[in-house]
């Protein structure tokens, strides 16, 4: 029987002060989804999930399952589908979970039946998977873990699809992400949204365009030291730090021992360290963890660049 399978890694969002927005592709992790062509046109969507923690195999219910059903719908595919989802990528932790899932059906999906749809329009049915996971389409993940590297999502007037601007990272970006064991809500993006405050000072915005403007800026001219100068949020992280234990800890620590600049994994509970090169990378793991553990908390820890994105495996 044919098929087709695809990887796809993990990524952040946010980047400090860029929410929905700014994406990076992380070659910490990667979910691979393998999709067979099986007997019958009931347009059946049958998924076996390959995964440490339980998540839900139903197509309806699934980040991958609906991308698929999605597609097949836009396509008149009908035939009976046999998917695998083997994760990598831990669910629930602010590194992606759902989008590289999602973004591996896309790319697999795409090639199966060679539909040759540019990839920024599979960007579109990707995000079509962060509604099991959120509730509701985002982009910042997505489009970075199916087109790699640093991805901004430009919210253009009368549109509702973003656009996706992709920039090359600097080869000596280093990053190392700390993953706490915590238990997470099944709906943990729902819940980091919740907490977010309805109305801010103009002030805070100010500071927040400048400093996602001097990240993009860091990016294109692919300088580090830029980069981390424009990490520093005054919204939203003020708001989400009491739901992760231990997070002064582990951000002062993490400066410490030689991070540029330190912030939330996308929703978390991960935390995020830019570093230039991986000369002190060690001690920044060593040091996050340790800022982890003040607080009774356990973490795994991934020294990673960034990634070029998915591919058919």
């Amino acid at each position: 029987m044919k098929s087709c399978a695809a990887s796809a890694p993990s990524s952040t969002a946010n980047l400090g002060p860029g929410y929905d927005v700014f994406g990076l592709a992380l070659d910490a992790l990667q979910d691979i989804v393998k999709i067979t062509k099986a007997a019958g046109k009931d347009g059946r969507i049958d998924i076996t999930m390959f995964s440490d923690v339980k998540i839900p195999a139903e197509a309806e219910s699934n980040s991958a399952g609906l991308v698929i059903k999605r597609m097949a719908k836009e396509f008149g595919i009908g035939d009976n589908l046999k998917v695998e989802v083997r994760k990598g990528v831990p669910a629930g932790y602010g590194m992606g979970s759902s989008a590289a899932s999602a973004a591996a059906a896309a790319v697999a999906f795409n090639r199966l039946y060679n539909l040759k749809i540019p990839k920024n329009k599979l960007v579109e049915y990707a995000a079509e998977g962060e509604i099991a996971s959120a509730g509701a389409k985002h982009y910042d993940n997505v489009s970075a873990s199916l087109l790699g590297g640093f991805i901004v999502s430009s919210i253009l007037p009368g549109k509702q699809v973003p656009e996706f601007i992709r920039i090359e990272p600097p080869k000596d970006l280093v990053l190392v992400v700390a993953v706490p064991s915590i238990p997470v809500p099944a709906k943990k993006t729902e819940v980091a949204r919740s907490v977010l405050p309805k109305e801010v000072p103009l002030k805070s915005v100010v500071h927040n365009v400048s400093g996602a403007s001097t990240i993009v800026a860091g990016f294109a001219l692919k300088d580090v030291d830029v980069i981390a100068r424009g990490i520093n949020d005054v919204i939203v992280e003020p708001a989400r730090k009491h739901l992760i234990p231990g997070y002064d800890s582990v951000r002062s620590h993490a400066l410490e021992a030689g991070a540029l600049a330190v912030t939330i994994s996308g929703a978390g509970p991960s935390m995020i360290a830019f570093l230039k090169t991986s000369k002190k990378a060690k001690k920044v793991a060593a040091a996050m963890a340790a800022g982890f553990k003040e607080a009774g908390v356990q973490c795994r820890t991934f020294t990673c660049r960034p990634s070029n994105g998915s591919r058919v495996v």
